[in-house]
């Protein structure tokens, strides 16, 4: 689905991301995991289209996404940031409201107002459709930024540490979500996430970076092992595995 080619990324004399070779496949959740300061959001954003590579290239099906008008890239693929901010007072409704905007320039039709319910009804927010953001939870918050994007209907999904500051509940159910729009709807969806169990019970596909480099990367059943997380995250691991997933235990291995 999305490739990226001999990516380079640059801030004057300082490199952030070096020589970036990676596939992300289709209908598939991949979750890209490293340290602090590895490269992982600067990468996203260069997906998204929210930053300009130094070098290199992404390619969409095979098309180089800088040939891509950007209203037409916005149907394509859809952007959840860290820490979304909207000042202005609204209601659930509302905000997913503006995930349509790709498509409606601003006048919602039947079928936009058809993809407003169904990213409400598949998060099950119904009854947090009038409430106001301010007067929700993070976690809450959280559920309504994602509801907002998946109404975008977009085949791509790239959301920038989405399970930030929530609560166990509300990071299991934002996962099992999204692990259902891979399965359901077969979208694509890429994040970064730095909770290495989540990373490895939910993912199909993981991408490590460190330092600006890909450490490695292929099936999370493959990659995620002892060895190659100790390298990453410069800490001992035991993997527990069960029928029901596996345990990284890196707080007392």
């Amino acid at each position: 689905m999305i490739t990226i080619r001999n990516l380079h990324k640059a801030y004057g004399a300082k490199t952030v991301l070096s020589d970036i070779n990676v596939h992300f496949p289709a209908g598939r959740i991949s979750s890209l995991i490293g340290p602090n300061g590895a490269g992982k959001s600067t990468l996203l954003m260069a997906m998204a289209r929210l930053l300009e590579p130094s070098a290199g290239d992404i390619l969409i099906k095979g098309r180089s996404a800088l040939e891509i008008r950007t209203a037409d890239y916005a149907r394509q693929v859809a952007t959840l940031r860290q820490s979304p901010g909207f000042n202005l007072r609204l209601t659930v409704e509302e905000l997913v409201a503006f995930g349509r905007f790709p498509h409606s320039r601003g006048t919602l039709k039947a079928d936009d107002r058809r993809a407003i319910d169904d990213a409400i009804g598949f998060l099950a927010l119904e009854p947090l459709r009038h409430a106001y953001l301010d007067e929700l939870s993070g976690g809450q918050r959280q559920m309504a930024f994602l509801a907002m994007t998946i109404a975008q209907e977009t085949e791509v999904l790239l959301l920038d540490e989405p399970l930030n500051n929530l609560d166990m509940k509300h990071t299991v159910q934002i996962m099992r979500a999204l692990r259902r729009l891979c399965d359901e709807q077969g979208r694509t969806v890429i994040l970064v996430i730095h909770d290495i169990n989540f990373a490895a019970n939910y993912s199909d596909h993981i991408v490590a970076l460190k330092g600006g480099a890909i450490r490695f990367s292929g099936p999370a059943h493959e990659v995620v092992t002892e060895e190659r997380l100790r390298e990453l995250y410069e800490l001992d691991f035991e993997i527990v595995r069960s029928e029901r997933g596996c345990v990284c235990n890196y707080f007392n291995p």
